[in-house]
């Protein structure tokens, strides 16, 4: 084997900052292996990026379907919780808490607390 100690290489800046920011090649990104889509793990991370989309989804505002009526989040100015909105009849509810998988909200009805609770697994987002 021979050794290249009179080699010169000569780059511009272009290619030492490539070099600099890892883009020569992608051999950071190769775990060396496989990944197995079936494994327990894989299966966990890609439910755990599902509710993490949904209650995206839910906390902009996109509009839900509970039975045939639409509804939307909407949230204060202040950046505090906000209230659940008919798009047909205008405000429904308030929102206590948003959690990754359920949103605890509550209305008074003919002066007593009405509890409502949405599970954000069963939600269907309307497009």
């Amino acid at each position: 084997m021979t050794k290249l100690n009179k080699v010169v290489v000569v780059l511009d800046e272009k290619a030492i900052n490539e070099i600099a920011n890892g883009k020569v090649d992608k051999r950071t990104l190769n775990t060396g292996r496989p990944v197995n889509k079936k494994s327990a793990r894989q299966a966990r991370l890609a439910k755990q990026a599902h509710y993490s989309n949904v209650n995206n989804m839910f906390v902009s505002g996109k509009s839900f379907k509970v039975g045939n009526d639409i509804y939307t989040y909407k949230q204060l100015p202040s950046g505090k919780l906000g209230c659940i909105v008919s798009n047909v009849t205008g405000y429904v509810c308030n929102v206590d808490y948003i959690g990754r998988t359920k949103v605890k909200c509550y209305s008074f009805v003919l002066g007593k607390k009405v509890n409502v609770e949405l599970n954000l697994k069963t939600l269907k987002f309307v497009s």
